[in-house]
């Protein structure tokens, strides 16, 4: 149904878009205003149309389950691989870029992705926090890619400990939130 509804919404947009267009083509001092105005009402009611497909959609069950279990997923999996890099042999220079690239990042962007179903889950105030934890984290990373390519390997091992703690203080807000709903 969300399909069907979305396609409908574009093509009202898209014929009051058009239909505005060529009624004001058409004599380019007098522009018959009834007609622009249907175009422009039957655009409206394209975006309209849309918006509530999309939010449909986003709040889906389905949807919701599906993100709900990519969150936890990628909070794990992220976790898991920074405190196995602590356990085993130091990573330095472009090996430790080339780890955070391969390792983390496929799931750093799923988390990205599936973040705003954390609002229809569990409320703005979890997701905001939950999300500040994660941004931490997500920065702390960016800086350890950083500094692993200026040669400040020492530093990075550092900020590599904030940005485990980091994503470990999210696993824990996200645990608490599902347990909890």
């Amino acid at each position: 149904m969300t399909s069907s509804m979305k396609n409908i919404a574009y093509a009202l947009l898209a014929a009051g878009f058009l239909g505005g267009a060529y009624v004001t083509a058409l004599d380019i001092e007098h522009v018959d205003w009834l007609w622009f105005g249907i175009a422009a009402v039957a655009a409206i009611a394209g975006v309209i149309l849309a918006k509530r497909a999309d939010k449909a959609h986003a709040t889906s069950g389905e949807m919701l389950k599906n993100n709900r279990d990519k969150l936890n997923e990628s909070l794990d999996n992220i976790v898991r691989e920074l405190e196995s890099l602590a356990e085993g042999p130091e990573k330095k220079g472009e090996t430790m870029r080339d780890w955070i690239d391969d390792a983390l990042r496929p799931d750093l962007r799923r988390f990205a992705e599936a973040r705003q179903s954390m609002v229809h889950l569990y409320g703005l105030q979890v997701y905001a926090d939950i999300m500040s934890e994660f941004a931490a984290g997500e920065r702390y990373l960016n800086r350890v890619w950083s500094m692993t390519a200026d040669g400040y390997d020492e530093q990075a091992k550092e900020y590599l400990e904030l940005a485990t703690a980091q994503f470990e203080d999210a696993k824990k807000g996200l645990a608490a939130a599902g347990s909890g709903a």
